[in-house]
């Protein structure tokens, strides 16, 4: 299994580290100065993409053509997931995306939905998340938090939208709040709430190191060697 990573961040350095660690071979690092070329032939199987939000489409529009396999950690382009779900069964090839890779999260994810739905039946219950991220996070909210709010959202009837900047007023209570916090080195955490005047239920995720993250993707894209469809993170785990 040979990976090309396109994007040299830190996600894409750990992941470097990760397969190093492991013997698996990468063959090709793309970034910002040195991006992909469609009129290039390249020897990979599998395309990490840890890139930005802005040249992600681009990146997945070039690989499909290409006949390559990707593995999705970027996030910010989900208004985009039927054209690239589309581009998966035009080119017949094979995709895993997810807005957080740690596997830890996934069955956090579970736990959020199975928590959102027994505080479903309690209208006295409020909910909202908040977030805390490292100085150098580009993105606020984060998708995970926005994926942790959807999940909410899709679950506990009463919450109807997501608010996610300052809204300098009463919130609604049809209102999902999620704010966020950048600072020092915090790799991720991820904390839901679910309040009452009598008690408050708080569960978090504390991410120790990207080292989760990385082991969550080497697993997606061993899994998707030489298979065809479009999956979720969820899908293969679960």
């Amino acid at each position: 299994m040979k990976l090309a990573l396109i994007g040299y961040g830190a996600m894409g350095k750990e992941i470097e580290r990760f397969c190093n660690k492991e013997n698996i071979i990468i063959t090709n690092i793309f970034d910002v100065d040195n991006p992909l070329e469609p009129s290039k032939c390249y020897d990979f199987d599998i395309a990490i993409e840890f890139s930005t939000p802005e040249t992600i489409i681009e990146n997945v529009t070039i690989l499909a053509k290409q006949k390559k396999n990707i593995v999705i950690g970027t996030t910010k382009w989900y208004d985009k997931m039927d054209y690239v779900k589309q581009l998966t069964i035009d080119n017949n090839i094979g995709i895993v995306w997810a807005p957080n890779f740690s596997i830890g999260m996934q069955v956090f994810y579970k736990i959020i939905q199975e928590a959102s739905k027994l505080f479903n039946n309690f209208d006295f219950y409020d909910s909202f998340i908040s977030e805390i991220h490292h100085n150098n996070k580009t993105d606020s909210p984060s998708g995970t938090a926005l994926s942790l709010a959807n999940i909410i959202i899709k679950n506990i009837a009463s919450k109807k939208t997501i608010i996610d900047e300052n809204i300098n007023r009463k919130i609604l209570s049809s209102e999902l709040h999620v704010s966020s916090l950048r600072g020092g080195n915090i790799f991720g955490q991820h904390n839901v709430y679910f309040d009452s005047e009598a008690d408050t239920i708080q569960l978090i995720h504390n991410a120790k190191n990207r080292t989760g993250f990385a082991m969550g993707t080497i697993l997606a894209a061993k899994f998707i060697y030489n298979k065809k469809g479009f999956y979720n993170l969820e899908d293969i785990l679960f």
